[in-house]
């Protein structure tokens, strides 16, 4: 007789094979980023690349064409979406929340935020004290903590719990049971496979459905996808707030040295970006070359490695006319951009963009020639 960890549990620490499921050592990677010290490579970053343009008439579900995918590199993996899904989660409940959330609490119901007290305070003013107990984050303490501060574990510091207080309040004003809005068949997961659907296809389906680190149901897409909806996020920009709410306040959606967070910042409005665990950025770029919106998702073979993908960022948006410095020196060796994380067209653009800056330091080298002194 089999026992219910049998069923549940691995069978193999080698793994099994699945049909339809590539597994890690299965797909073809690419190397995406290298760095030197030098001149000789030390260690190389892995992983896929995907620019999707937006289909012609807007989503599907309005009768438009569907968008398809302009260049792909490292293969067409299948990874979950995870936190960087929040842009389209929420537009299940944009409508019943518009008038009642300001522009913070709008920005914090998309965030993957540090922690920090601000983010605490606009994720808190969402729920009436006496709903708190439906929120059903983890305990965690602030992503990132400065000094000698030592913080107690609380649900409120979770990098999700915004959106966790939001998915409640949206519950609320929509009709449906608070508890269980974590579950796959509660109505807002249902809700929010037909936001996907928009422009995936009405019989488009995940391969798996997994339970995320906040606890919601998040979904299996290849990167492909996840560059097609992201192109769908700038067709809708001006379909709801989310584009707007992540503009006005882009140290809610992420915070201090956060990647999406510097992204929002400095592009002047033409790129929502956000993170998503593990190894994840989403970028929806509104640029006059990809009139149907552009989409570019980039996956990190080994998880989330956010020097890494700042130096991806920085050269995907400078191909595309839009700056990505660094404010803070970047204390290793320099990092070097594979010509395939941007369409061939764009490869000799990618040549002038550099992945330092001024004050970034050079210490790996000597600077005279070590045989002149034997």
């Amino acid at each position: 007789m089999t026992s219910p960890r049998e069923s549940l549990y691995p069978a193999s620490p080698l793994g099994v094979a699945e049909p339809g499921i590539a597994t890690g050592r299965d797909v073809e990677w690419e190397p995406l980023v290298d760095y030197r010290r030098a001149g000789v490579s030390e260690t190389t970053i892995h992983g896929a690349v995907a620019w999707a343009v937006g289909g012609r008439g807007g989503s599907l579900d309005q009768g438009g064409e569907a968008g398809r995918v302009v260049h792909s590199f490292g293969g067409n993996v299948l990874c979950y979406g995870r936190s960087m899904m929040k842009p389209l989660m929420m537009k299940v409940f944009t409508e019943v929340l518009d008038q009642a959330f300001d522009w913070r609490q709008k920005a914090i119901s998309v965030a993957s935020h540090n922690g920090d007290a601000q983010h605490l305070a606009a994720a808190q003013s969402i729920l009436p004290p006496e709903e708190h107990g439906f929120m059903q984050t983890p305990l965690a303490v602030p992503l990132i903590q400065f000094g000698r501060q030592v913080r107690r574990p609380r649900r409120w510091f979770h990098t999700c719990s915004g959106e966790h207080a939001a998915l409640l309040a949206g519950c609320k004003a929509r009709g449906w049971e608070q508890a269980g809005y974590m579950l796959p068949h509660h109505p807002f997961f249902q809700a929010y496979l037909e936001q996907v659907r928009r422009f995936l296809g009405a019989d488009w389906r995940p391969l798996r459905l997994a339970r995320d680190g906040c606890g919601l149901p998040t979904m299996a897409n290849t990167v492909g996808e996840l560059a097609l909806l992201y192109a769908g996020l700038v067709q809708q920009r001006d379909e709801d707030w989310i584009w707007e709410a992540m503009q006005r306040h882009p140290d809610l959606v992420g915070g201090f040295n956060r990647l999406d967070s510097t992204i929002l910042k400095t592009s002047g409005g033409r790129v929502l970006a956000k993170e998503g665990a593990d190894g994840l950025l989403g970028l929806a770029i509104e640029h006059s070359d990809y009139p149907d919106g552009l989409g570019v998702v980039i996956k990190i073979a080994h998880g989330w490695n956010a020097q890494a993908t700042w130096y991806l960022a920085r050269g995907v948006l400078g191909v595309l006319g839009i700056e990505l410095r660094n404010p803070y020196p970047l204390e290793r060796q320099k990092a070097f951009l594979v010509p395939g994380v941007v369409p061939p067209e764009l490869g000799e653009r990618l040549g002038s963009i550099p992945t330092w800056d001024e004050w970034d330091p050079d210490r790996e080298r000597y600077l005279y020639d070590w045989e002149d002194y034997r």
